[in-house]
């Protein structure tokens, strides 16, 4: 299997504060890889290296053996590979569920109103929200508009899916529903960087656990090895505050 996603000695930062120091993670095509770590580790920056929300200060992103920071090379095309679902769900609240889910599809991928209209309650249905087509974000709870972004997210047909702690921002009862949604992705063969505080979930549905902390990637390894038998005296100290 080649790397699908290759990042090598990334760094970032922001005036003098140094956030990413030499980052160096491969990422498999069908691989489901979760990031943890303290706060300030650097974790959402990274998500936001990978899809260029943030341009890094030095290092390369490679996807599919090609480095997306080279000069010339085709930005709007890779960013319509990859689908990102934030915090705060970032959805537009002057359009409704289904448009929400459409714009970018018509607009990126150049799809028909009709066909976009058609794959969007498609992914609707699958998360649960299609009787919500017509509803604005304004009227959903926390829970109901991240699986609209979701729903959003996957109606791009990316290739890598990202998600920034896409369950911090919810009341704890929304939480599992996320969970549940995103656990289903899992199955499907689609690549997902998670970066996660759920460390049950990502014990579950990950093949791989990368652990962060300032600012670089201390540890990784399978979850049943990381979580049982951590090999960095961090690690373990994370894992003790966090699972207590």
């Amino acid at each position: 299997m080649n790397n699908f996603v290759e990042i090598k000695n990334l760094e970032k930062s922001f005036g003098e504060q140094k956030v990413l120091k030499g980052i160096n993670i491969e990422i498999k095509q069908g691989e489901i890889v979760t990031i943890i770590g303290s706060s300030g580790s650097g974790k959402s920056t990274l998500l936001r290296c990978i899809n260029l929300l943030e341009t890094p200060t030095a290092g390369t992103i490679e996807f599919k053996g090609e480095n997306i920071l080279d000069k010339g090379y085709n930005l709007p095309q890779y960013r319509a590979h990859v689908g990102m679902v934030f915090q705060q769900f970032n959805l537009f609240e002057n359009h409704n569920v289904l448009k929400n889910c459409t714009v970018g599809q018509v607009k990126v991928l150049k799809r028909s109103e009709e066909e976009a209209q058609k794959i969007a309650l498609e992914n609707l249905e699958k998360v649960g929200m299609a009787e919500f087509a017509y509803a604005r974000p304004s009227q959903l709870s926390g829970g109901q508009k991240q699986r609209v972004a979701i729903a959003r997210a996957i109606s791009m047909d990316p290739d890598v899916m990202l998600f920034d702690e896409p369950t911090s921002a919810l009341d704890p009862e929304m939480v599992g529903e996320v969970l549940n949604i995103m656990s289903d992705l899992t199955k499907t063969g689609l690549t997902m960087i998670i970066v996660t505080h759920e460390m049950k979930f990502a014990q579950e549905v990950s093949d791989r656990v990368i652990f962060m902390d300032q600012g670089v990637v201390a540890e990784e390894g399978a979850p049943d090895k990381l979580f049982t038998k951590p090999k960095e005296e961090r690690t373990k100290e994370f894992l003790q505050r966090i699972l207590e």
